[in-house]
């Protein structure tokens, strides 16, 4: 007889291999090779199967959770298969703990166990998707973007204090330097011993700057307090920073809070320098806007 501790972990794991079935069931159907789709329809099966064995120790059926597999599904559509896998791995630690507590009551909690493992990394050593082999290209227009038009956003805004004015010049500079810094990635890779394509890498790295450009300049276009455009431009520069980063640490298995924090403090100290560069030059010059 089960204590109801017991039980209720059993339950809980029952739940869990259900929906992660369910999950790479669905992840099978989308994913276009052929060698991937047969591995998550296999892993699939093998959560079935794990789902049915503590069915019958439970004797109940339990409901999927629905939210968990619609979650996983688009967020797996949105960045990326490897991402939204290895996401799902950060939450199946604490599973593997329950059942760590209840493989006393078989040894086939055991082999459930090893299941789990082996699906993790056969999963990874199988997954390469071209977003993450030219990440290093993303992660330049990106870091470069963030830090020169960030700082240079304002040292304009003090400089100049005309909010369609610095939107202009602002845009004028961010599409000519993401076009320098596609051609130096372009060379830079050409020359190097890598997979990469470097036109692919170039057009990754232009891509990425012109984006993250439109995004800090939208402000200035919009609202005329140029004072509340740069808290947006400042805002925004960290939420990109915050979504990345967390895309690339959790992709690449990256420690989240030091990558955040060092890319966050580069492009919060060039700004700070920036706003004083830009307070000076303004004062020096007499600059009337």
């Amino acid at each position: 007889m089960l204590d109801q501790n017991l039980k209720e972990k059993i339950l809980k794991a029952q739940k869990n291999e259900l929906t992660e079935h369910i999950i790479y069931r669905n992840l099978a159907l989308l994913v276009k090779d052929k060698t991937q789709s047969e591995i998550l329809k296999r892993i699939s099966g093998e959560e079935l199967e794990h789902h049915d064995f503590f069915k019958n120790i439970t004797r109940k059926l339990i409901p999927p959770d629905i939210f968990k597999i619609h979650f996983y599904v688009f967020i797996s559509r949105l960045f990326g298969l490897n991402f939204g896998l290895k996401l799902m791995e950060s939450g199946e630690d604490s599973a593997q703990g329950s059942y760590d507590k209840i493989k006393e009551i078989s040894p086939e909690i055991k082999k459930i166990i090893d299941d789990e493992e082996k699906h993790e990394s056969e999963l990874i050593s199988l997954i390469s998707e071209e977003r993450l082999k030219y990440v290093s290209s993303i992660v330049l227009g990106l870091n470069d973007a963030l830090v020169e038009l960030t700082g240079a956003l304002v040292g304009f805004t003090l400089a100049l204090q005309n909010a369609h004015l610095i939107a202009i010049i602002g845009l004028i500079t961010g599409i000519a330097a993401s076009l320098s810094m596609a051609a130096s990635e372009y060379l830079s890779t050409k020359h190097e011993e890598t997979e990469k394509n470097p036109i692919r890498a170039s057009i990754y790295t232009g891509i990425t700057y012109i984006i993250t450009v439109l995004f800090l300049v939208l402000p200035y276009f919009i609202f005329k307090n140029i004072f509340f455009c740069l808290s947006l431009v400042i805002f925004t520069a960290l939420l990109v920073i915050f979504i990345f980063t967390l895309y690339v640490s959790v992709a690449k298995g990256l420690n989240f809070k030091r990558r955040f924090m060092e890319m966050a403090g580069l492009s919060l100290s060039i700004a700070a320098i920036n706003f004083c560069i830009g307070l000076i030059i303004r004062k020096a010059f007499g600059i009337q806007v």
